[in-house]
Order: structure tokens, then C-alpha cells, then sequence
């Protein structure tokens, strides 16, 4: 990956707290790919939704994530689905439903929106959210969405970095400068302003090593795509980190393996590589994520049904998150 000419944003204070490992969760029903939906999700919605959410908030999460795609072609609907809800619109509803976890593009394809769009996009829902959101973004990976949308899929990571840039601009100057050669802009306003100064977030997303070059010029989190607390790949992204912003701080992520506390109910199997066990067994699977030096684990929770995920996210947070930050 060739470094971009664009100049990476301003620095921002890092959202997660200091001194604990926070959790989060992308949730159900809004992204259905057959790699993870549980059956009883393509016949829910907004109940569903809403009721996760608020599980989420009530259990002490810190976030919880929508995904993006605008459609899914034929050639990868089998795998994929094509249930996926609007990112931004899905966002905006959960600050309706919700009133103090942050809200997470998990993640929104950036280079396939004008910056100023994707500003006012968050910008909105940053205001409406009383200043809860986090812009996830990343390079995407459907070839077809860009052949529609644009950028040349091949060009997606220079178009990348120029969106996210673009982006912090919009998100912190009311009439922002956009240098960039796709998305040149000045002499407009954008309004509403976000709630969150002097912008909210950008945490990036991805674990390859243009990912990671991107993460450490451009981002104030990172988000990855492996799970664990990979630790070749956060010294070479502390290393990068280095090298292009002088160490600024940086909000770092992890991905956990699906989790059960307890058993499940007779018949219920869990999925391969399920970490099951006692509220102490999951502590202790848990611990090295922060000993890392991770900030925050999005979690997920295989379950039969609406209930039993509530359950799992609401004994999760009275019973596995004090034993890991005790």
C-alpha cells in the first residue's frame, strides 16, 4: 500500500474509559449472513431490536454496532443474505430507543459516500444521540457495490483514506476544506454540528496490513477483523502508530470467540469454538484481551431465541465483566 498524499486528521481524546476493558456487541436481526444469524431472526424486527439493544445498555456495554451494505449481489446472497438494514437510519432510530450506549458503524463503507454526506449522516445522529456515535468505517469488500457506487474497486484504499479525512473535516469544521481529487469541496456548510468535540471518533476497521496502515495514519480506534488479542499485530500497529503520529493515543479493539455462560437448554447446540463455562471461565478467556492492552471486546452470544440472547447479555454484565476489571 502506497501511503496516501492525504493528510490524516487532527488528534482526538480517546472515548473509551481509562484503567477497564469495555464490551460491545454488533446486533442481531439488523445483518443476517449465514455465517452467524441464529433462525429466529429472519422472522424479527424492531421488537427484537430494540429489546437487544436496551439489554445491551442495561448489562453496562459500552457500544452496540450496525453493519453496512448497500446490496448484496446474487453471486454472494447464499452466503451473505441480503438482509442488512440501513446503517445511518438503523443508528438513528436506536438513539430513539436508547439513552446512553454509544452507537457504532460497525462497519460503514466509507469510500462509497461523499465525505459531506457521511458527515451530516453522523453529524445528525451524534446530535439526535445527545453525542453517542461512532463513526466505524473501512474499505468494504463487495466488488459490486463499487462497480454501481464507485470508486474503481481497485482504487478503494487511496478513495478510503480520502473519505475518512474528508469525514473528520465535516465532522469538525462547519465549512470544511477538502482537498482530496475525488471529493474536492469548500464554500459549503454543514449543519447540525455534532455534539462531540471536537468530532466524534473514527475507529477503522480491518486487520490486513493496509488496514493497519490505515488504522495508525487515520483513525482514533482500530477495529479489527481477527479475533484475540492478536499481539504481532498490535506491536506492528503500535510501531506504525509511532512512525506516523508520534504514539497519539489510540482506542484499540478486539473480536472475542462466541461466548455461553452456563448451559444452554437440552438440544440447543452451540457453534464450534463456543467458550462455555462459569462466569470465572469466561473472566479468565477474557483477562489477556487487557492485559494486551485492548480497550474494548465486542462479544457475541449464540441463543435460540430473543430471550435466551437477553438473558446471556444481562448475566454477562452483572456476573463476567466485574471479575474481568475487579
Amino acid at each position: 500500500m502506497t501511503d496516501s498524499p492525504i493528510a490524516p486528521p487532527a488528534d482526538v481524546v480517546p472515548v473509551l474509559p481509562d484503567g477497564v476493558v469495555s464490551f460491545g456487541m454488533q446486533l442481531p436481526v439488523q445483518s443476517q449472513s449465514t455465517i452467524y444469524v441464529e433462525p429466529w431472526e429472519p422472522g424479527a424486527g424492531p421488537v427484537e431490536l430494540a429489546r437487544v439493544a436496551r439489554a445491551c445498555e442495561a448489562a453496562g456495554f459500552f457500544y452496540v454496532g450496525v453493519c453496512d451494505h448497500t446490496f448484496i449481489p446474487d453471486r454472494l446472497a447464499g452466503a451473505m443474505s441480503t438482509t442488512w438494514y440501513d446503517t445511518v437510519a438503523t443508528l438513528g432510530w436506536l438513539a430513539g430507543v436508547t439513552s446512553e450506549i454509544h452507537l457504532l458503524s460497525h462497519i460503514y463503507v466509507a469510500a462509497l459516500r461523499h465525505p459531506l454526506r457521511a458527515a451530516k449522516e453522523f453529524a445528525t445522529v451524534d446530535v439526535l444521540s445527545s453525542g453517542r456515535v461512532i463513526c466505524g468505517v473501512g474499505a468494504g469488500h463487495v466488488t459490486e457495490e463499487f462497480d454501481l457506487m464507485g470508486p474503481a474497486f481497485d482504487e478503494r484504499g487511496p478513495a478510503t483514506d480520502e473519505a475518512i479525512a474528508g469525514l473528520a473535516l465535516g465532522l469538525t469544521d462547519e465549512y470544511p476544506e477538502l482537498p482530496g481529487p475525488r471529493w474536492p469541496a469548500s464554500g459549503v456548510g454543514l449543519r447540525p454540528r455534532p455534539v462531540q468535540t471536537p468530532r466524534p471518533p473514527i475507529w477503522v476497521g480491518g486487520s490486513s496490513p493496509a488496514a493497519l496502515r490505515r488504522t495508525a495514519r487515520f483513525a482514533d480506534g482500530w477495529l479489527p477483523q481477527s479475533v484475540g488479542p492478536n499481539v504481532e499485530l498490535l506491536a506492528t500497529l503500535h510501531e506504525l502508530r509511532t512512525e506516523y503520529r508520534a504514539g497519539a493515543p489510540l482506542d484499540i479493539g478486539a473480536i472475542a470467540y462466541p461466548m455461553y455462560l452456563g448451559t444452554p437448554p437440552a438440544g440447543n447446540e452451540l457453534p464450534p469454538g463456543t467458550v462455555q463455562g462459569s462466569p470465572e471461565q469466561l473472566a479468565e478467556y477474557l483477562r489477556p484481551f487487557g492485559e494486551a492492552g485492548v480497550g474494548q471486546v465486542q462479544v457475541r452470544f449464540p441463543a435460540h431465541s430473543p430471550d435466551e440472547l437477553c438473558d446471556q447479555i444481562a448475566a454477562f454484565g452483572a456476573q463476567v465483566i466485574p471479575l474481568v476489571n475487579g
